[in-house]
């Protein structure tokens, strides 16, 4: 059976308002990764995801959609995005792009209408509002003139729609047929979970994300997935669908990867996992004993950078421990997913001033909670100028970078082979070299305390997370450390890809 593209890939995640602007305005877009793309080939990544980019208010980044059949004008033009697809194409990029259908912007037609009394039941309005609140802090609910309220999961500009109204499956078969007709590969699900509400909205103590809650899970959403996987099977080139299900269950993670649902789901137990074999061990086998295609993922738009979040009082120790876990993971059966300037070794970025936040969470929890923008500040791509290259010279960024960006610029990490940028280049060159021939399991080795050893076909992979050096297994050779090795020792905050011994 022939093996589909997807199943270990690597995708490369390109929050678009920060990776590159071409245009001179202080924002990225759309032409700005056309320019990179050579950049991404060079890296060795497989397929980008690009988010939102459509018409918006940008009231929470471009996830509150004003028109899903469009581009946004900060971004460019729909022209810009079928060139972008076929450079992609050609350069032998896969494009997947984000699609938002939990909730649409205040601003989107169809709500315009409701705000008016039209069409009301394509959202979920009613009288007196339940205890839900949103992800983003305060209530769920906000009041209208007229005395009705209306939820809204997230900010008060992205009102969720009533999935229960048929209109709105019909309406979103055809948006996925309007972006796969002009090439995309596959699609991102932005909370992919949460879609349908509990009959009656009841009251809930814990609104968590559980496998099954009133909000989250709701078992008629599988009956979507099934309907876009048919859509799916339709088109030529295996085009897939990933979702963003956040749950406690790798059972019920599974639910959303049945053979006629989605192809993939993100796998977020192994970016909540700490820096402990025993904890990683878990999160391997549970995933693997789950579900039938594996994702891996460490960072992303909505969490703080694995660099940061790995950080102890010691200097350096938290990308070394990033470089290790992204080794680590690279070696896992299953697709990878990277965000943008993990390459680099991106810290969070954590001192910007409350004036230039723009994050929902920030605004609406009136700086309690510090929100999301520290792991969106934009890329620096040179040593100098005003944007360190993110814009052309004397542009300021939409996001203000830290002097700190200029050492860990793609331009002065490109001729270091001790950068990090060397090293994710020889990861994902050696990746691409084994994967063909590993199989899609792995074994345990015996593991001195404090690390985690396995193997797959001819590669062995060895993590130290202790705080001893521990003796390397018997090996063929060593394939490409994270670090540097002493000897026959793996320091701790290491790993290494080993042969193994014929």
């Amino acid at each position: 059976m022939d093996i589909p593209w997807w199943r270990d890939a690597v995708v490369y995640e390109i929050y678009v308002r920060s990776f590159a602007d071409a245009s001179g305005d202080g924002v990225g877009d759309l032409a700005g990764v056309r320019e990179r793309l050579p950049y991404l080939v060079e890296l060795g990544v497989d397929a980008i995801w690009l988010t939102p980019f459509y018409p918006s208010p940008m009231a929470d980044g471009g996830y509150d959609v004003a028109d899903y059949r469009g581009v946004d004008p900060l971004f460019g033009t729909l022209d810009d995005f079928e060139s972008l697809v076929a450079d992609a194409h050609r350069l032998g990029l896969k494009v997947l792009v984000d699609v938002v259908p939990n909730h649409s912007s205040s601003e989107h037609p169809w709500f315009q209408a409701a705000l008016r009394g039209e069409h009301r039941d394509r959202y979920i309005f009613r009288a007196e509002p339940n205890n839900w609140q949103s992800t983003f802090s305060g209530p769920a609910w906000t009041k209208l003139p007229d005395g009705q309220y209306y939820l809204h999961l997230f900010a008060p500009g992205q009102p969720d729609f009533n999935w229960r109204n048929p209109e709105i499956h019909r309406e979103f078969l055809d948006i996925l047929r309007f972006w796969l007709d002009r090439g995309v590969d596959g699609f991102r699900i932005d909370v992919a979970m949460g879609l349908y509400k509990a009959w009656g909205l009841p009251d809930i103590q814990d609104q968590s994300f559980k496998s099954v809650s009133p909000i989250w899970g709701q078992p008629e959403v599988h009956e979507v997935y099934r309907s876009w996987r048919k859509l799916l099977d339709g088109y030529p080139g295996e085009r897939m669908a990933v979702g963003e299900v956040w749950t406690d269950s790798s059972e019920d993670l599974a639910l959303y990867v049945r053979p006629d649902e989605l192809q993939q789901s993100f796998n977020f137990a192994w970016l909540q996992a700490p820096w402990s074999p025993t904890a990683f061990k878990k999160v391997i086998d549970d995933t693997l004993a789950a579900v039938p295609f594996a994702t891996w993922v460490l960072s992303n738009h909505d969490v703080v950078r694995h660099r940061t979040r790995y950080d102890t009082a010691d200097p350096g120790t938290g990308l070394m421990r990033a470089k290790a876990a992204v080794l680590t993971m690279l070696a896992l059966p299953g697709s990878a997913y990277l965000y943008q300037g993990e390459e680099l070794g991106l810290p969070e970025v954590k001192d910007l001033p409350p004036e230039a936040r723009q994050d929902p969470v920030f605004i609406q929890s009136k700086g309690e909670l510090v929100g999301r923008d520290g792991c969106r500040v934009p890329l620096p791509w040179s040593a100098d100028g005003r944007s360190y290259g993110f814009s052309p010279d004397g542009v300021a960024p939409w996001l203000p970078q830290p002097a700190a960006f200029a050492a860990l610029s793609a331009a002065a990490q490109a001729a270091d082979p001790g950068s990090t940028l060397s090293f994710y280049r020889r990861a994902l060159a050696c990746r691409r070299e084994l994967v063909g021939s590993l199989p899609y399991t792995l074994e345990w080795l015996d593991s001195p305390e404090g690390s985690l050893f396995f193997t797959r076909g001819s590669l062995i992979c060895a993590l130290n997370c202790g705080t001893e050096p521990v003796r390397l297994p018997s090996h063929g050779g060593v394939l490409l450390p994270s670090g540097p090795l002493d000897g026959d020792l793996l320091p701790p905050d290491t790993a290494v890809w080993l042969r193994a011994s014929s």
